[in-house]
């Protein structure tokens, strides 16, 4: 049984992409290419850090300071209060590992409502669904595996979000979530527990228009700080991991051709704030030196983390920068209607080495949008490489339309 478990753990390490969510493993002095030291900020659920959507997917994963739209609680909750629709909601999936296996998926359902001109409420729920595991117990005397059952390890997460207005152009937004991780469900053994957390996200969006050639364009601004919560366990409290609390900040503009043809840029940078694992050994003096960054890293509490962030990297103010990844996005749209995408993530090697390209496109009629995105990996083998990302919307404006509302609304 104690194979067993160890060979589901792995599995289940290996699809949330997380090195040391489970078992508590020491930094390995690992080298790239380059010969530069690999040493990646860790954190339990990170299917949280999976972009739930085919717009900001199809843009390279950016969402901080877009236009907002149905999935804005992902990205930036506070642009809800900025949008020009009453209202709205998305239903998204994403295939996961597609190459390899048929049964891995995130599903996302979300949704706003603006009750009064200057706020706006939001609520989500996301599902990832690893897939089954078919369990063997340990060889018999002679040689015989023996089915021992199936896991099925899954993570999801529940939010609401509220949103106001402080001025003309800026908005700021709370959410609160409930996170719920059970990568061991299906396998009996007692010394593995389910992982459960809240976290909360402060957010802040600025957009306004600017006439330029007699076409009103816009530019944007926005901030969010996600997932601010407590640490998890998966055996019994005995040792705790991060949930990846992230800092996330963009900029956008976009520029009115006419009015029908409208091309707009966008750019994001993340960081996730936990801090950085304190490395090989051969980065300290001494063995105590080494101890010490050992036991700081792993008794840090959550929120001290996040400022320990700012600064810890054992590699300095050189290796910190390097855990700032970068997007940019670009959109083309047609009278609001038709819009083809296009983006660009970098993440430095050192850190993970997610280099992709991403392509989408997408149409939106009175009722309803539909999004298609699709990525295209440049470095190592991405999880969503080649896959096809799909989002369906529907706008409560087109729908109150559609039955007769005497004050339809337009979709920004």
């Amino acid at each position: 049984m104690r194979k067993n478990k160890l060979r589901a753990i792995s599995l289940a390490a290996l699809l949330s992409a997380s090195i040391s969510s489970v078992l508590a493993v020491d930094s390995k002095e690992i080298k790239d290419n380059s010969g530069a030291t690999y040493n990646p900020l860790q954190t339990a659920i990170p299917s949280l850090s999976i972009s739930p959507d085919a717009i900001g997917g199809g843009m390279g994963d950016v969402g901080a300071a877009t236009a907002p739209d149905y999935n804005s609680q992902y990205w930036n909750p506070s642009k809800y209060a900025l949008a020009q629709s009453k209202g709205g909601f998305s239903l998204s999936y994403t295939p996961w590992l597609r190459k390899i296996v048929d049964d891995i998926d995130l599903v996302y359902l979300v949704g706003y409502y603006k009750p009064t001109e200057r706020t706006a409420i939001g609520a989500s729920l996301r599902y990832f669904d690893m897939g089954k595991i078919n369990l063997t117990a340990p060889p018999d005397a002679s040689g015989h595996v023996v089915e021992n059952g199936v896991a099925q390890p899954h993570e999801f997460a529940v939010d609401a979000s509220f949103s106001m207005l402080l001025s003309e152009y800026w908005s700021a937004g709370v959410a609160l979530r409930f996170i719920y991780s059970d990568i061991f469900n299906g396998l009996d053994d007692e010394d593995y527990s389910k992982a459960k957390a809240f976290g909360a996200d402060i957010s802040f969006a600025y957009r306004k228009p600017v006439q330029i050639n007699e076409q009103e364009s816009t530019v944007g601004f926005g901030v969010a700080i996600t997932n601010i919560g407590n640490k998890v366990s998966y055996d019994n409290d005995a040792t705790f991991q991060y949930i990846p609390t992230n800092f996330r900040i963009g900029g956008s503009f976009e520029y009115a051709f006419d009015e029908f043809n409208r091309l707009g840029i966008a750019a994001d940078f993340n960081k996730l704030l936990v801090p950085t694992p304190y490395g090989s050994r051969s980065l300290y003096a001494s063995d105590e030196e080494y101890n010490e960054a050992k036991k700081e890293y792993e008794e840090c509490k959550s929120i001290r983390g996040i400022f320990r962030s700012l600064g810890d990297a054992p590699g300095g103010f050189k290796e910190e920068m390097k855990e700032f990844n970068f997007s940019v996005g670009l959109q083309y749209s047609y009278a609001r209607k038709f819009m083809v995408r296009g983006g660009y993530y970098n993440e430095s090697a050192e850190k993970g080495n997610r280099k992709y390209f991403s392509v989408g496109a997408g149409f939106h009629l009175m009722i309803f949008e539909l999004n298609a995105a699709y990525l295209i990996s440049i470095a190592q083998t991405n999880p969503l490489d080649r896959t096809l990302r799909l989002s369906l919307g529907f706008d409560m404006g087109g729908i109150k339309s559609l039955f007769g509302s005497s004050d339809p609304v337009e979709e920004e």
